[in-house]
Order: structure tokens, then sequence, then C-alpha cells
């Protein structure tokens, strides 16, 4: 079954023409060396070799931006499959699609050096055509996203067919209530865009690296952490995970899980980890599990809805 990425080429699509005309997709990230047989399956074996490497080459970077780099560059280089979809913007609000057609090759002394052959198909797809959903997951920083683990696959297909975007719908098997699924989708991006007016905005920010924000849905070893923020004084990481229609059990073990790779593989020296879940509904099952992790939060949140007279 085929994944679809979105794969930036190039800080604001500056490479996308040159990508373009030459049948690839590349990343660089500064690894001057061929990759070809130090790709392991795993990107966390990956990520433990080589983000020694990344930080000696720029001393300055924490491990969430190495980790950052590391794992596009893994995903490029040897997790995308052969036949797998890339949808790339070209920096005009249109996105080229091209399957995947060939293994990582090195390209040294090139921008962007560590390449995969892609076959661009003669199709594209308007930004303006995508739903909100897609449109921020799709415009999302980063180098690479997967939009098919975040639920658009349906929907890319629909455009590239020329119908209609479907209705988000829930595909994670664990989703009890597929509306609070949609619905809280769309709360992850709009808590985003709002973050400082929120109390969590009081004491966290939002990881960012190099001025832009990269902690919605940072890649991790168990799947993408909704939000992974920092508190103002850099002595705390926190893990936000939404419900998003998931039996509680599910999301407890998931925070966790999140929470286990924060504090082992992203947390500085004197860095602590903590967590917060929020859902629509009050949920006894939860407060019940979180009464003996003390480390995890409880939020609720509540939609307004105004009609006004025009």
């Amino acid at each position: 079954m085929k994944t679809y990425y979105r794969v930036m080429l190039g800080k604001g699509s500056s490479h996308a023409e040159e990508c373009f005309a030459g049948n690839f997709i590349g990343t660089d990230f500064s690894i001057d060396q061929d990759l070809t047989h130090k790709l392991p399956e795993e990107w966390r074996t990956f990520n433990k070799e080589f983000i020694p490497i990344f930080l000696g080459k720029d001393p300055d970077k924490t491990k969430i931006g190495a980790g950052l780099a590391c794992g596009a560059l893994w995903t490029v280089s040897k997790g995308i499959q052969r036949g797998d979809i890339v949808v790339c913007p070209d920096g005009t609000g249109r996105y080229h699609l091209g399957e995947v057609s060939g293994d990582y090759y090195y390209a040294p002394g090139k921008m962007l050096p560590h390449r995969r052959p892609v076959t661009w198909l003669n199709q594209t797809i308007a930004r303006t055509d995508m739903s909100v959903a897609l449109k921020n997951s799709a415009g999302s920083v980063g180098t690479v996203s997967n939009l098919s683990r975040s639920g658009f696959k349906d929907e890319i297909e629909a455009l590239i067919g020329g119908a209609p975007a479907p209705t988000l719908i829930a595909t994670d098997t664990s989703v009890e209530d597929p509306s609070a699924f949609a619905m809280e989708k769309h709360l992850e991006d709009f808590l985003v865009q709002n973050w400082a007016q929120t109390d969590l905005g009081k004491e966290y920010d939002i990881y960012e690296e190099e001025g832009e924000r990269v902690g919605q849905q940072y890649p991790s070893d168990t799947g993408p952490l909704d939000i992974l923020a920092i508190s103002k004084d850099k002595k705390k990481l926190l893990v936000v995970e939404l419900k998003k229609g998931r039996a509680s059990d599910a999301v407890v073990g998931q925070a966790l899980r999140y929470m286990g790779y924060v504090q082992e593989e992203l947390a500085e020296d004197g860095q602590s980890v903590g967590g917060v879940i929020i859902a629509l509904d009050d949920d006894p099952r939860i407060r019940r599990a979180l009464a003996m992790v003390p480390t995890i939060v409880f939020y609720r949140y509540q939609v307004s809805f105004k009609l006004m007279k025009a």
C-alpha cells in the first residue's frame, strides 16, 4: 500500500525547480558522507549514530533539533519506499506529486546530496483545494511529514481524481468516537495557532528550532507527538496529547510512551518531562489512571459557537 509524504525541497522550496528537472528529492543537514551502507531498517538506530555527528558539526543545536534533522534524513533516504508518493510544494501554492522510483544515492558537492530518484507525475494539487486540516499538515514546518499517518490519504487521492475532498474520518483502530476525532484534529491546529492565549502558553512554548515551530507532530519511535513544548526557563519538556476520540487506556498509554521517548532521547541533562492529555468530555477512566501518574495533567476544552445577525 502506497504512503503519501509531504517533502520540502530546500527551505521555502528553494530547490524545487532543480529537483523537478533532475527527477529526485533530497536532503542535506551538513552530513557530508555517503550513507549507502549506513541506513539501518530502524531510524532510531540511525539517530543513535548520527545525532552525535550532527551535534559535533553544530554544537549549538539541541538534541531535539538534532533528532528532527537525523530523523528526516533517514526518512527521505530509507524510510520512504519505492512506489510511495511524495507531495512537494513549489512555492507558488501548488504541490507536485511524484512516485519514488529507486533507492538512495549520494551526489557529493551538489545541493541536497542525499537523494532518491523520483518519477514526477503530470499532476499537481492546489493548496486552495485542500481542507483546512490538510493545508495545516502539508504546510507544517520540517523537511518531511507522513500525510497517510495523519489520515489524509483519502483526501489526497480524491484531489488527484478531481473529486471533492472527503470528510475527515478516523483511521486509527483505537478511535471510539469518529466525530471527536475530526473535531480534535482541527483543535490541534487551533491550539497551536492560539497557544499564547491558553493556560499552557503562560508557562510553556511550543518547541522551536531556528525560529520555526517544530513541536507540532514531532516524530518519535512510536508515532508523532501531537505537541512538544518546553518551559520558558528551559528546564522542563512537555508532551501534549489530544484524546482524538480514542479509548482512555490507549491515550494514557501513548502519552506515557511519548514521555519515555522524550526522557530517553531528547531531554538534556537537568531537564524533566511532563505530560498533558486534553479531551472534549470529562473522563473518569482517564482521571483514575492519572491518579497514579502525577506527571500527567488532564485538561478539558470547551467549544464556543455564536451566531451574529448580519
